[in-house]
């Protein structure tokens, strides 16, 4: 009787961390994103429109460091290796295609770095968002499918604040991956920070109002041009009626 008390004491002992360890396996379907993190904390910083060459307040990204930096060709295996189907539920997929989207356009801008847009990666007769960015779950992969046929339809008009397309009149890259478990406070933040910037989001300017062309390219996202107002005033200090114009769109490379 002893001996078997103490056997089923043993056994506890030994498979309690075994089992610990095997759920929190099961939870950990996200990518490790340290790689990015560390890239993020080394080579992204703010500039102020008065700093910026072209007067445009951004996350400005040191592209000349990050061409030698070995970790990103890290980051880019880890992406490409990891498989899909461990995603688990909306906010884990599109916090997971978001950082996708965003590690690929830098790569691709890294690559032919340096450039004065992520457009002149291309010929003129050839589209940019068509050419293969990198890999995902070892599938090649564009910018055009990951937005258009991934992200776009995953009915979340939150992405068109998060997805950025090296470019300065894009939204900021943010200074942290996206999770699911933060996906939606990122992303409210991320949409106010953007309506914030005159210089790119939303400018108020002898009392008419014009919007990043954004919101004009996926008018349809954002439930039609009263949605886009109501999008604009659910982030915005100020009220908005209408859209009265939209702002020139700069494709200038978010670095140097």
């Amino acid at each position: 009787m002893f001996k078997r008390a103490v056997t089923r004491k043993v056994f506890r002992f030994i498979t309690m961390p075994v089992l610990l360890g095997l759920s929190s396996l099961s939870f950990a379907t996200e990518p490790d994103w340290t790689l990015y993190q560390q890239l993020l904390d080394q080579h992204l910083s703010q500039r102020s429109a008065s700093k910026s060459t072209q007067g445009v307040a951004l996350s400005w990204l040191d592209y000349n460091a990050l061409k030698s930096d070995p970790r990103f060709d890290q980051l880019l295996q880890q992406l490409a290796g990891f498989s899909v189907e461990g995603l688990e539920g909306r906010n884990q997929q599109l916090a997971f295609y978001i950082n996708s989207y965003n590690i690929l356009a830098i790569s691709l801008v890294r690559q032919h770095w340096p450039l004065q847009s992520i457009k002149d990666v291309t010929p003129w007769y050839q589209s940019v968002w068509k050419l293969e960015a990198g890999q995902l779950d070892n599938s090649a992969i564009s910018l055009d499918k990951l937005e258009h046929q991934i992200l776009r339809n995953m009915s979340e008009p939150r992405i068109h604040f998060a997805i950025v397309c090296a470019s300065l009149s894009c939204p900021d890259l943010r200074a942290e991956p996206y999770s699911a478990r933060t996906l939606d406070q990122q992303l409210d933040d991320q949409a106010q920070l953007f309506i914030a910037n005159p210089t790119k989001g939303v400018r108020w300017d002898q009392g008419e109002v014009q919007v990043s062309k954004i919101f004009d390219w996926f008018e349809e996202d954002f439930d039609g041009e009263k949605g886009v107002v109501d999008w604009v005033n659910r982030y915005s200090d100020k009220t908005v009626q209408s859209v009265d114009g939209f702002l020139d769109y700069n494709w200038s490379v978010n670095g140097s």
